[in-house]
């Protein structure tokens, strides 16, 4: 119910943050998050229990992709690479700390209320962060981004001469399109975008569905299942650095390519692997792990930047939408009762993934497109002007 609810939630605040703003998605999910795990905790019949799952999985999907896509525009193409980096280590930490918390902290009930009540403060972020100015300018608000780009270059020390006559300058190129706001419907009107949006949606699956798989995977080998996730999750630290990495120095389709054979070639010596040595189990299948979460960090990234403004974030919602699908299946492959079958077949829809990335645009080091004429007109990617505030 949680992967069914943040597929409908990519869905759903895909389309709230293209149509009403970044911030408005991000503030919603984020506070809506808390709030449902909160009340969850309270519940006393199990199929409202599960209604609010549903609710949950919703705002989760609507807090990774909003809060993605917020940091990215607010950003210059030189601050990407740590960018992505710095956003994951929220998730590393949580991921960490959860299973000590669980362990002292037995009573589910409890465990919610002490997961979620704390985080209720996130409205205060309603005062501490600002809209995209690249929303902004695509929707026609050009006054209130000239405001916020002045702001954050007055913080910077950075001159504010310029930013009204660029944003000028990118408002005339967005507004050769009629359409101000973007649609699922848009992702299959033209050419180059459906080509594009068909092969983003594959690579979510399978990536969703090889990390899941094998944190699901994980769940079940003998040991101490504290440990086991306490482990899965400290050994993804290293994997931020290799994310950051990869993004500086290697185009993006090398960088996913690679990572993502990581994940298949581990899981491909992992079926030969004998169930006495226990040990050398887990260690193949957290780095299979580490291979299809810095595949997943970076198919983030790469998806943002392939496609314009106007549709991104409906364009990462529908392929987070595919992704949860990913997710939500891997539980079964994971029960199919032959060991080496279940690992197979993560090991070959990784390897699948790195193959149709192969077919998608090289986004590194470039300006990110406004506008759908932009992309479908654009046939070699090149840097551009942007506002460096």
């Amino acid at each position: 119910m949680l992967q069914v609810g943040i597929l409908a939630g990519s869905l759903t605040y895909g389309y709230i943050s293209d149509r009403y703003g970044r911030k408005i998605g991000t503030l919603i999910a984020v506070f809506s998050n808390a709030l449902f795990i909160a009340i969850s905790a309270l519940l006393a019949k199990f199929w409202i229990f599960m209604i609010f799952r549903f609710l949950i999985g919703t705002a989760v999907g609507g807090t990774m992709l909003c809060g993605y896509i917020l940091i990215i525009e607010l950003s210059g193409k030189s601050f990407r690479p740590y960018l992505i980096g710095l956003y994951e280590i929220s998730f590393i930490i949580g991921y960490t700390i959860l299973p000590v918390i669980a362990y002292f902290i037995r009573d589910w009930r409890k465990l919610q209320l002490i997961t979620s009540v704390p985080w209720l403060l996130v409205i205060i972020y309603y005062w501490l962060i600002p809209e995209s100015p690249r929303w902004l300018i695509t929707v026609g608000k050009k006054k209130e981004a000239v405001d916020i780009l002045s702001h954050i270059a007055k913080k910077n020390n950075r001159s504010t001469e310029n930013i009204e006559i660029i944003v000028d300058e990118i408002e005339k190129e967005t507004m050769r399109e009629k359409q101000k706001h973007g649609t699922y419907f848009d992702l299959f009107k033209t050419p180059k975008i459906r080509i594009y949006t068909i092969i983003t949606a594959l690579v979510w699956m399978f990536c969703s569905h090889t990390f899941y798989g094998i944190n699901q995977y994980i769940g079940r080998l003998q040991g101490n299942i504290y440990l086991n996730v306490l482990l899965s999750a400290a050994c993804l630290a290293p994997g931020l650095f290799i994310v950051v990495i990869t993004t500086l120095f290697l185009k993006r389709k090398v960088g996913v390519l690679c990572t993502f054979s990581v994940a298949g070639i581990a899981l491909l010596i992992f079926i030969f692997i004998p169930t006495s040595m226990e040990w050398l189990t887990l260690v193949f299948a957290i780095i299979g792990q580490i291979g299809a979460y810095t595949s997943f960090v970076q198919v983030y990234l790469f998806t943002s930047e392939v496609f314009p403004t106007v549709v991104r974030n409906s364009a990462m919602g529908f392929s987070s939408m595919f992704g949860r699908f990913g997710g939500f299946i891997a539980p079964f492959v994971v029960n199919i009762g032959v060991e080496w079958g279940s690992i197979l077949v993560f090991s070959t829809v990784a390897f699948s993934a790195a193959i149709l990335c192969y077919f998608l645009p090289e986004t590194k080091d470039t300006i990110l497109l406004n506008s759908i004429e932009q992309t479908e007109t654009s046939n070699v990617r090149r840097p551009s002007q942007e506002i460096t505030v």
